[in-house]
């Protein structure tokens, strides 16, 4: 039963491996065989891998080793709809640097920052603090942590050591409130370097985890509870529901888990589009 749970709290954060509709369950994409990218037109979006090919030949954006990274399709995605080419594109959480190629891809220029560099082009700085100019940035994206699920860094202002669901298991009405001071942190951030009248993306999953030491779990609205912190700052645009398709989600065991302990395992990211308005 133990290990059921832990299952299921270690799925949260794992990469996403979204599968095309219409395939058998057992087919997979490989390079060469994806669809060529479109934009997408409605607010439910699935692509059948983690990677795009590239009209300049490169099939894959990012690290395929990196825990916990963004669909680069998603970025893609994003980028096509709400930036023009030498537009500036910032990402403050920036990982293996999937933004980064995707920028290079579609002509954009693209500044990466991490708190543990995965590559030379990433600056290191707290995405709370940039070394960025007011009003300068065309597009910014994020891709936080969902809260303690994986292990990004050993540097103590890591978010991703701040526990969501941290003060729900003592009844405190502010509710993991470390975790959200410090996304309160990035977003205002974000704010502060975009122009006016440019956009934004926050893609984030809510989580879930087990009450340690004693029975039950708790659920974790992260991606509600973010929007609300957005709200403060940026005019909403549109909620997009990215479809997960984890390999580990067609493991017959996860489900079993979910069924018997009546949880449910994450089937979809949002994705939040916002505005800097006047």
């Amino acid at each position: 039963m133990n290990d059921d749970r832990s299952m299921r709290e270690r799925i949260d954060r794992e990469p996403n491996a979204p599968r095309q509709p219409r395939r058998g369950p057992q087919e997979r994409s490989r390079p060469g065989q994806r669809p060529p990218m479109g934009v997408m037109t409605t607010t439910l979006w699935e692509y059948p891998s983690q990677h795009y090919d590239s009209a300049s030949g490169r099939n894959m954006q990012g690290s395929k080793d990196y825990v916990g990274a963004t669909p680069s399709w998603v970025i893609w995605q994003l980028l096509t709809r709400y930036t023009r080419e030498n537009d500036l594109v910032i990402d403050p959480m920036c990982g293996s640097g999937t933004t980064l190629d995707v920028c290079a891809d579609l002509g954009r220029k693209g500044i990466g920052f991490d708190l543990n560099p995965q590559r030379r082009e990433i600056v290191q700085a707290d995405a709370r603090g940039l070394p960025v100019d007011d009003e300068s940035v065309d597009f910014a994206f994020v891709d936080p942590p969902y809260s303690t699920h994986v292990d990004y860094s050993d540097d103590p202002n890591c978010i991703g050591k701040l526990d969501a669901g941290a003060m729900m298991e003592r009844n405190d009405a502010m509710q993991g409130h470390a975790y959200y001071e410090a996304m309160d942190g990035v977003i205002s951030e974000m704010h502060r370097v975009m122009k006016p009248n440019r956009y934004m993306g926050l893609y984030v999953s809510d989580s879930w985890k087990k009450h340690k030491g004693a029975k039950g779990s708790v659920f974790m609205p992260i991606g509600f509870e973010l929007y609300m912190i957005l709200r403060g700052y940026f005019e909403p645009v549109d909620i997009i529901s990215v479809v997960r398709h984890n390999t580990k989600l067609k493991r017959g065991n996860w489900h079993k888990a979910a069924e018997k302990e009546n949880f449910f395992l994450r089937g979809f990211n949002y994705l939040f589009i916002m505005k800097k308005t006047d």
